[in-house]
């Protein structure tokens, strides 16, 4: 991952796409922060024999993920097509949620524009 929020990211999606078994605790994660940090990670990255790389979809990323995959050929997999459309993955777990309040707004105009009520009206001061 280039960032950590990137790495939550992921774990919100595992944990709702896969919520019986997410598998989380068989995998190590290396978080970027940056980058810069790439030929530090290639180090870190040796003993693996599969790397999933779910980097930036900027020029950045796409320059890491091929150094990583320049090291280590075979054994990378770039993940980046997952989220294609957006920056990085907070962004696509963003947009998504964003999608679902637009459906909620759309759902409460359309109430309005038909007369009924889209919230109920609160009581205002002490009730007796």
């Amino acid at each position: 991952f280039e960032g950590f929020m990137d790495y939550l990211s992921f774990l919100t999606l595992r944990m709702k796409n896969c919520p019986t078994m997410p598998d989380l605790d068989r995998q190590d994660y290396v978080i970027l922060n940056s980058t810069a940090n790439v030929p530090k990670a290639i180090d870190v990255l040796f003993p693996y024999k599969r790397i999933h790389c779910m980097l930036d979809n900027d020029e950045a990323g796409f320059r890491a993920t091929q150094a990583i995959a320049l090291e280590y050929s075979y054994r990378v997999r770039d993940f980046s097509d997952n989220y294609r459309g957006y920056s990085d993955l907070n962004d696509y777990l963003c947009g998504r949620k964003q999608e679902q309040k637009n459906s909620t707004s759309q759902a409460q105009e359309i109430k309005q524009e038909t007369g009924q009520r889209a919230t109920p009206k609160q009581k205002r001061g002490r009730g007796i």
